[in-house]
């Protein structure tokens, strides 16, 4: 009976789950005749079968009473894809409901997500469901693509509404590492399937919802050929004016000249089964107005309406404008908008026609209207106000790491972005560029140094409140289109005389003096909080501004992948630490603890008492210190701080053994007398000052650009097999004039906790405007720390000019025993890895400041 019930399962499933099988199957036959063939090809497959890692997990949880199996000494599978969707809710019969007379009613459920990962043992490719209590895997990226696995607890789960229809659900499972030989596994290559569970018809991309992900998106067809009679067609001012009662309206002819990031508009409770959304602005010699793509056309269309495109429309609707959605700027000023209504597109009511005209059979005479642009240089920016829109196309010098930020507080939506600095010729200073996503996927994660990079309907931010240079930067709307080189070809702004100049001025340029400016990926404390708390808590839009020092490890625990977050604490600064480069932050690419809490009665993970670790680093602050600070007289005295003769330094480092120098060496340290009274005492010491590997923005290296980009973009979906032979770990690509850090512990104003964190100081006047902005000086303290003297590199390295650091001192001083406001950015990096900067410091002076607590 046994066999017969495995053998009726595996008659359903689908052949595409076994194709490796019958591949290898294949490969292996070696008869040519026809039955022996088929004989020796049956046989191979069956022996494959039974070797299949995967269908013995098959076997033994259907032959389970419960469909459920613990397994033991099970061998690790690949993930080859993670794949994400949304998830439904149970009916609101099922919902506990409130009492009748209960207000205000209860809110809308924040969406959350199934996921589906597709594993493979070499021989078999199989898609499983991941039991919801494993979502943490996904959202630390500890689970991902490439992973080896042992699946540890699995179930069953037949669909009862279908016939033969059900899946695999990982219960619980082992990471037992990475790929070791990616390119020998097969690249992810499964068509589109519907999602395993909930009846949804479609997977989301991994990291956020507004980018195309999956086959179903088409990205080039074949166009048919479209007659246009103009006899037959409506202008759009006529379409304005008579489009009441009616319900069929005559043939369009208009050109795209914007284009919205898609919008996904699904919902638990939704009905819809493809929920998205496009703008676009079209025009014809009337003038311009808005065009919706709706959901299925959404795959079926987008990705084929770019900028410039000539459309034929039949058989759509029209409709009165939704009255709060953006507006792109147009570039010509003098085009006539047609506001009040907006042509709709979709799959039924009416089912839509469209056609694309290509260029080349675009005809003068139907005075259809160009692209135009609104190009700015980086010498015209200064004078322009806030909101202002434009375009601008530059040579990339800089490009930060995608992060992610969160849309909404406690939901599971995510905006991706990253920053970049891009020069022109104009002008000395870069354009500073917000990039968030704008559904344009292939280009946003291959934008990288030395690539020319085109920004249009990009918006001016500006603080009037504060030095134009410090905080003047251009954001993506959400119309804003980006191209890099590869992609520039055909694009109407070709023809742009800005666009021409800056060729041009490319053409004059030697690479090599672009190549050495050049830095990818890091932190990037941009953009800066603001010169008064009063403001932060005004720009800020969650419920408490303030965060505790011991809430903060609930803080980071709730952090998804890169997703990066600001938040303020209370404090008072205590310790102020120096450590070289050649500490464990440049060593630290192997396993490390990114944070230890400590606590008297924890064990860490490494099995070493926290309390213990806490003793060893508070006896490790005192090794440092030649005295404690009694007076301020005594505070003043530059022979207190831990501080060696330069030439005796050098020859002690030379001297030093390996080990010490992965350990890192602290050369410079300051501590208030308030700290030595109470470290002993604390309840918890949160460690978290550690700079990583990725933390540190790098020399960009051609011949490791697709290293690099893969390093700094976000962990794709699906395995794919690397087009880079790097051997190398990013830690041991040159950074960009990285010397050191400081570590900075804050005490909690209750003397009861600590936290540490880490600052990166900057080593130029001319890097400045590249990784920290001109509002840092408004503090003394990160004012002073912020910079390091650019003297020979061995110099650098082992010591800090000793007037810098007696400056530091003094303003340490100055805030000891201060209640003062610590503003930080934290990032979840991936798995462990969690990096807390240091970014501003307030004084709590300013008389309102109380009140916006």
């Amino acid at each position: 009976m046994k066999s017969n019930r495995l053998s009726w399962f595996w008659a359903l499933r689908k052949p595409l789950k076994l194709q490796n099988v019958i591949k290898k199957s294949q490969e292996s036959a070696t008869l040519q005749t026809g039955e022996s063939h088929l004989s020796s090809f049956l046989d191979a497959a069956s022996a494959s079968k039974q070797d299949s890692r995967i269908q013995r997990v098959y076997e033994e949880v259907l032959s389970s009473s419960q469909l459920r199996v613990s397994l033991q000494d099970v061998l690790p599978v690949t993930v080859v894809a993670v794949e994400r969707y949304l998830a439904e809710i149970p009916p609101a019969s099922n919902l506990p409901q409130p009492p009748a007379s209960a207000s205000p009613p209860r809110p809308a459920p924040l969406p959350s997500y199934c996921y589906d990962v597709t594993i493979t043992d070499g021989m078999c490719q199989e898609k499983c469901h991941l039991a919801h209590e494993q979502n943490f895997l996904l959202h630390k990226n500890i689970l991902q693509s490439g992973s080896q696995v042992k699946i540890t607890q699995c179930s069953y789960m037949y669909n009862e509404k279908k016939l033969a229809c059900g899946f695999l659900c990982i219960e619980s499972l082992e990471i037992v590492g990475m790929c070791e030989t990616p390119n020998r596994q097969k690249e992810y290559s499964e068509k589109l399937i519907m999602p395993l569970k909930g009846g949804k018809k479609h997977y989301l991309p991994l990291w956020n919802n507004e980018d195309p992900y999956g086959d179903m998106w088409v990205q080039n067809r074949v166009l048919e050929e479209a007659t246009v009679n103009v006899a037959k067609l409506i202008s759009l001012s006529h379409l304005e004016t008579s489009w009441r009662g009616k319900i069929n309206y005559q043939p369009l002819l208009v050109r795209i000249l914007h284009k919205s990031r898609l919008r996904y508009y699904g919902k638990p409770y939704a009905k819809a089964d493809i929920p998205y959304q496009a703008y676009f602005e079209v025009a014809d010699n009337s003038g311009m107005m808005s065009m919706v793509l709706w959901n299925s056309l959404c795959p079926e269309w987008y990705n084929i309406m770019k900028v410039g495109t000539v459309l034929l429309i039949e058989k759509y609707a029209v409709k009165t404008s939704y009255p709060f959605k953006t507006l792109p700027t147009p570039g010509d000023s003098q085009m006539k908008r047609f506001a009040t209504i907006e042509i709709n597109l979709n799959v039924r009511d009416p089912p839509t026609k469209i056609n694309i005209i290509p260029e080349k059979m675009v005809k003068p005479e139907w005075n259809l209207p160009d692209v135009k642009y609104r190009f700015i240089t980086r010498s015209e920016l200064d004078s322009l106000p806030t909101s202002h829109s434009c375009d601008i196309i530059g040579l990339v010098r800089f490009v930060g790491r995608a992060e992610r930020t969160r849309k909404r507080e406690h939901g599971e939506d995510f905006w991706i972005h990253r920053w970049a600095h891009v020069v022109d010729g104009t002008s000395e200073q870069p354009f500073i560029l917000e990039l968030f996503a704008t559904s344009q996927p292939d280009i946003f994660e291959h934008i990288h140094p030395m690539t020319y990079l085109v920004c249009t309907q990009m918006r001016v931010v500006r603080d009037v409140s504060q030095n134009a240079s410090s905080t003047l930067y251009l954001t993506t709307s959400n119309e804003s289109q980006m191209f890099v080189t590869g992609w520039h070809k055909g694009q109407p702004y070709a023809k742009d005389t800005k666009v021409k100049s800056f060729i041009q001025w490319i053409k004059t340029q030697r690479e090599a003096d672009h190549m050495e400016k050049t830095a990818i990926g890091g932190y990037y404390p941009f953009p800066p909080a603001p010169h008064t708390f009063v403001k932060y808590c005004n720009n800020n839009k969650v419920e408490s501004v303030l965060t505790t020092i011991s809430e903060m490890e609930k803080e980071i625990e709730n952090l998804h992948y890169r997703e990066h977050k600001r938040i303020a604490i209370q404090g008072i600064i205590s310790v102020i630490r120096y450590v070289s480069c050649s500490s464990r932050t440049e060593d630290s690419s192997g396993p490390s603890n990114s944070h230890t809490a400590v606590k008297n009665t924890d064990i860490s993970n490494d099995g070493v008492k926290k309390g213990e670790r806490r003793h060893h680093q508070d006896k490790e602050d005192d090794s440092l210190l030649s005295s404690q600070y009694a007076s301020p007289q005594e505070q003043y005295n530059p022979s207190i701080v831990t501080r060696k003769n330069p030439v005796k330094r050098k020859l002690e480092m030379s001297d030093a053994s390996e080990s010490e120098e992965s350990e890192g060496t602290v050369h410079d340290s300051w501590q208030s007398d308030l700290w030595t009274r109470v470290k002993d005492n604390l309840k918890e010491r949160f460690h978290y000052s550690n700079a990583f590997p990725e933390s540190i923005p790098r020399k960009f290296d051609y011949m490791h650009k697709e290293f690099l980009m893969e390093q700094y973009n976000l962990h794709p979906a699906q395995h794919k097999p690397k087009e880079y032979k790097t051997k190398k770990a990013v830690n041991e690509f040159k950074s960009a004039d990285y010397f050191g850090q400081y570590e900075v512990t804050i005490l909690g104003i209750n003397h009861d906790v600590a936290i540490d964190v880490a600052f990166l100081p900057v080593h130029s006047p001319e890097d400045l405007h590249i990784f920290y902005s001109e509002n840092i000086q408004n503090d003394t303290l990160l004012s002073h720390m912020s910079w390091v003297p650019t003297f020979p590199v061995l110099f650098v390295l082992h010591t800090i000019c000793v007037w810098l650091l007696d400056e530091i001192i003094k303003a340490a001083i100055d805030l000891e025993r201060q209640h003062v406001i610590c503003i930080l950015d934290i990032c979840h990096l991936a798995e462990d890895k969690v990096e807390v900067f240091l970014n501003k410091i307030y004084k709590i002076v300013e008389d309102n400041m109380m009140n916006q607590t």
